[in-house]
């Protein structure tokens, strides 16, 4: 499965990358991620499920400790499972569409 995630962290700072930013863009950028679009306002990040949610866990702890007081994390799936049948792909446990 393919993940990609977007977050930020908070507070701002317009004037300085505040010391959790720059914390969380290291981790970031250290993870063996397929892409990565780091921003001022919001970060993006791709690739496989393990290695996603890993940096995750690392970009939470670490920020938390470098003073952040918020992130804000959107987590979506973008790929299939290997071996899943595309057309079952978008389909609920329960046997329905979305």
């Amino acid at each position: 499965m393919r993940l990609r995630v977007e977050f930020t962290t908070e507070p701002f700072d317009l004037d300085e990358a505040p010391a959790h930013a720059v914390v969380a863009r290291e981790v970031i950028q250290s993870a063996t991620l397929d892409a990565v679009d780091v921003g001022p306002f919001g970060n993006t990040v791709e690739g496989g499920a393990d290695v996603v949610l890993t940096a995750v866990d690392a970009l939470l702890r670490k920020s938390l400790e470098a003073g952040a007081t918020r992130v804000s994390l959107q987590v979506n799936v973008i790929g299939e499972r290997a071996g899943q049948d595309p057309a079952a792909a978008g389909a609920l446990p329960d046997g329905g569409g979305r």
